[in-house]
């Protein structure tokens, strides 16, 4: 049963969008069982993702979660952003062209490019260009449903790649524990997530995170590893749906800079909001890395927030971690008085790139 909007702002009822997720997640993962795979046997831990904005996050999560996870840490995921392939992607490099349209221009280049090396290629798509180009090369596709914006699509785009790579055993037997227990937890947190964030009550903390951010520009941080793709799709949200400036970096490498550019201007650091999105198997030294952050900046900073997902699972921490984001997201957009569902500018982009072919 569809949710209705809280605004008439959200005329295409972003709401809907993002209370429906946990049963996105399900039939994202029945797609993901019988989703086709790559048709010769594997020979190569290597795995590029070719992808842009929110077709390629999912690319993003699953490096970050294989990488965390038992039977996962051998695998070489790289996901490639751009009108070119990676120039080692050789004939035992495995593919996966990711684009939910089918019509991003530079996956579509990029596509070609790889083509040339490889066929291990499996497709991610809703059609458009990409899905015909499969279709004419004899590659497995895996369809997902149209009506979505693409960041929208985030549980297609995800979870049937999880599922193909286990049958496949690229993420091999000792997967299947943590990853199993990771979606008992998802679906036994997320149900009381969405009524608690959709929700206008005192005790929501994605509305009181909003209103902490609204006004100010946010900045997340995270660790390089396991939740780096988390931290990649808050900011996203919050630039896409609340058409708000985001920043972010991940530590330490941010220690050896960028912790340096928190005292002038005096007057922007102010209007900051600075989000640590901490796990609880960050490393030690990270840990208090973290900690030392918050110190040194407080002073200088507008406010300081720290964000954990839930669950004793890394898979289950990092979904819970961007559903908190999404929805956060989305308050921000009502506060800002804008429909979180079109991108104009972008479409504007996409207009004169088409102009200037």
């Amino acid at each position: 049963m569809a949710k209705k909007p809280t605004t008439a702002l959200d005329a295409s009822n972003m709401f809907d969008v993002l209370y429906r997720f946990p049963e996105q997640i399900k039939e994202a993962l029945a797609i993901g069982e019988s989703a086709p795979v790559w048709r010769r046997q594997a020979t190569s831990n290597r795995y590029v993702v070719l992808g842009l904005g929110g077709s390629a996050i999912g690319g993003d999560l699953l490096r970050s979660l294989a990488a965390g996870t038992p039977g996962g840490e051998h695998l070489n995921i790289v996901v490639s952003r751009g009108y070119s392939a990676p120039g080692w992607i050789d004939s035992d490099t495995n593919v996966i062209a990711s684009s939910y349209s089918g019509d991003t221009e530079e996956t579509l280049s990029a596509f070609d490019e790889a083509r040339k090396k490889t066929d291990r290629f499996v497709v991610i798509t809703t059609g458009g260009q990409l899905g015909k180009k499969a279709i004419t090369y004899g590659m497995p596709i895996i369809n997902i449903p149209p009506g979505y914006q693409p960041r929208c699509a985030l549980a297609f785009s995800f979870f049937p790649l999880v599922s193909i790579m286990q049958r496949t055993g690229a993420l091999d037997s000792r997967s299947t524990r943590p990853l199993s227990k990771g979606l008992k937890e998802i679906f036994a947190n997320l149900d009381e997530m969405r009524d608690l964030y959709s929700g206008k009550s005192a005790k929501n903390p994605a509305l009181t995170l909003a209103k902490k951010i609204h006004g100010t520009v946010p900045v997340v941080y995270s660790a390089h590893e396991r939740m780096d793709a988390v931290n990649l799709r808050w900011r996203g949200q919050i630039q896409e749906n609340a058409k708000h400036l985001a920043f972010g970096n991940l530590l330490p490498e941010m220690n050896h800079n960028e912790i340096n550019g928190w005292f002038h201007p005096a007057d922007v650091a102010k209007k900051t909001t600075a989000i640590l999105l901490r796990d609880a198997e960050d490393h030690p030294r990270t840990s208090i890395r973290f900690d030392a952050l918050a110190d040194i900046i407080k002073k200088h900073a507008g406010s300081i927030v720290t964000v954990e997902g839930t669950g004793t699972t890394l898979l289950s921490r990092m979904i819970t971690a961007i559903y908190l984001g999404d929805w956060v997201s989305y308050h921000l957009a009502m506060m800002n008085e804008v429909d979180p569902t079109p991108v104009p500018v972008i479409q504007t982009l996409k207009s004169l790139l088409a102009k200037a072919k």
